[in-house]
C-alpha cells in the first residue's frame, strides 16, 4: 500500500523565501531511475548469424568500460560467453521502431530478427560483434568480466574503439542534439528524447564556493 507524507518547507534564515508543503508518496521498490538509456547490444551467435537486443539496464562502469545486467535466457548471453566481443549502441528518434523491434522480439525464435527490422550489419574491425549501420553512435567492446548473479548474468566491457556518424558531429565533438538519443521511462512504459541543453557542467555550482 501507498503510504503518503507530507513534508513541509517554511521560510528560514538562510535565505529560502518560499514555504508551503509538498505532498511525497512511498512506492515499493522499482527500476525507477532516469534516464534510463535504451541500449542496442548486437553481437554474432555461433553460427554467425548477427544478433540484436535491448537493455536498458546498463551504462559506463568504469573508465573506458561499459557494463549491464541480462536476463540468462537471452541469446545475447549465451552469443557474448562464446565471442567475448559485443558492439553498444543507443537507439535514436529515427531508430526507435528497429530498436523496441529488437526488444520485443527473441533471438531464441527469429534468429534473422535483426535483418527483419531492416538493419545492415557489419562486422567490427576491431572485435568479433557487428556494428548496426544505422545507428549514428556505436562503442566497440571486448568482454571483460562476467558475473553470475543468480541464475543472470552482469557483463563489463572493455570499449576498444567508438564509431561516430560525421553528420552527428559538431567541432569534432558529439552533438547530442544531432544525435538525438532516446531514454526509456519504466514507469510510462515510453520513449522519450532526450532534450535541451539546461546549463554548463563543472560551472554551475561554482557559486556556491564563493
Amino acid at each position: 500500500m501507498i503510504d503518503v507524507v507530507i513534508y513541509r518547507k517554511f521560510r528560514v534564515s538562510c535565505g529560502i523565501k518560499q514555504g508551503g508543503s509538498i505532498m511525497k508518496k512511498h512506492f515499493k521498490p522499482n527500476t525507477w531511475l532516469y534516464p534510463q538509456p535504451v541500449l542496442v547490444i548486437a553481437s554474432y551467435g555461433a553460427d554467425g548469424t548477427a544478433d540484436g537486443m535491448v537493455a536498458a539496464w546498463g551504462g559506463i562502469y568504469d573508465t573506458n568500460r561499459v557494463g549491464f545486467m541480462l536476463d540468462h535466457t537471452h541469446k545475447t548471453v549465451a552469443n557474448l560467453l562464446e565471442k567475448k566481443a559485443f558492439t553498444v549502441s543507443m537507439a535514436t528518434v529515427s531508430t526507435m521502431a528497429e530498436a523496441d523491434y529488437l526488444g520485443i522480439v527473441s533471438g531464441n525464435r527469429v534468429p534473422d530478427k535483426v535483418a527483419r527490422a531492416g538493419l545492415h550489419a557489419v562486422k567490427s574491425e576491431f572485435v568479433d560483434a557487428p556494428v548496426l549501420s544505422e545507428f549514428p553512435l556505436t562503442l566497440e567492446c571486448k568482454v571483460s568480466k562476467v558475473t553470475k548473479v543468480g541464475e543472470d548474468y552482469h557483463f563489463v566491457g572493455d570499449i576498444v574503439n567508438i564509431l561516430v556518424d560525421e553528420d552527428i558531429l559538431t567541432d569534432g565533438k558529439i552533438d547530442v542534439k544531432k544525435l538525438q538519443a532516446i531514454t526509456f521511462d519504466p514507469a510510462g512504459g515510453k520513449y522519450i528524447a532526450l532534450g535541451d541543453a539546461v546549463g554548463n557542467a563543472y560551472r554551475e555550482g561554482r557559486k556556491y564556493m564563493e
